[in-house]
């Protein structure tokens, strides 16, 4: 074992996580211009496409972290059997879920029913197919949705917070099932699908758009929570969800509920809207 990868194991993963969440929302001008300048230039982020175009007029960094884009600046698929891609950033893998086991990496798989807590909740998702997209601290880190729905349950899942980095996913073992998340049940015109919004180390805040702030607090155990009777619905291309810094959404369909682009390969740039599949028969 690596000494950076032996640091994902021993490290405090939510006092780092907490420090950080405090940091990224203080006032200070020259703090937050400091912060939001180096990784603008670290990782080369276009602002361009912003509203907010100027790092000086963000309120603090998480601010910036979870812009708004123009109008205009990302699109729905034109073809309304089209399943949009839910997250800027590049697919970490997708394809078929195969007697309830999802791909993670090279020698490492997890199952659907550890990823949402419940082997009920994974049932209808055996067969079907999955897409992980991680999302880099350059990206746009707002989530949205892959399919019209309504919300029918959340489920807050308490776990560890190890980077989703790709060098952490190729290494340690069911990564997305043991990080803490958000588990979005939605029903649509042709079945349940998730998104799961993961967390992980520094970057493990996140919002939807029902009901504020989800994460923090962090879990002691599984919580539940009901919508059915909200008619909370929202539709394909509607923002869902963000995240106060970034990680990795992952997308569960049933097998009636659609099919991947198999044309889409692991690593490759994506954005929020591109079609990546079809619920057409």
């Amino acid at each position: 074992m690596t000494f950076s990868l032996l640091l994902q194991y021993i490290l405090p993963h939510q006092l780092l996580t907490r420090i950080v969440y405090w940091a990224t929302r203080r006032q200070w001008r020259p703090w937050k211009n400091f912060l939001i300048g180096q990784i603008v230039r670290r990782f080369q982020v276009d602002l361009a496409e912003a509203q907010v175009t100027d790092i000086q007029q963000f309120e603090h960094f998480n601010a910036f972290f979870t812009r708004l884009l123009k109008p205009g600046a990302r699109t729905a698929p034109a073809d309304p059997a089209a399943i949009a891609c839910p997250a800027d950033g590049r697919i970490s893998q997708m394809g078929p879920i195969e007697d309830g086991r999802i791909f993670q990496a090279k020698g490492q798989h997890y199952t659907a029913a550890e990823l949402l807590a419940s082997e009920a909740d994974a049932a209808p998702y055996r067969d079907g197919s999955f897409i992980t997209v991680y999302l880099s601290p350059r990206d746009y880190h707002r989530v949205h949705m892959p399919l019209a729905g309504r919300l029918v349950e959340t489920v807050h899942v308490p776990g560890r917070l190890f980077s989703v980095a790709p060098a952490p996913v190729r290494a340690i073992p069911r990564l997305f099932a043991r990080n803490e998340r958000l588990v979005c049940h939605f029903e649509g015109e042709h079945g349940p699908f998730v998104v799961v919004m993961v967390g992980a180390m520094l970057v493990s805040s996140v919002s939807t758009v029902w009901s504020g702030l989800e994460i923090p607090p962090y879990a002691r155990q599984v919580t539940r929570k009901s919508w059915r009777d909200k008619n909370i619905r929202l539709g394909r291309f509607d923002e869902m969800a963000r995240f106060n810094m970034g990680s990795t959404a992952i997308v569960l369909l049933p097998k009636s509920g659609g099919r991947l682009e198999g044309s889409l390969l692991a690593e490759q740039a994506v954005r929020v809207g591109q079609s990546i599949g079809t619920t057409a028969p």
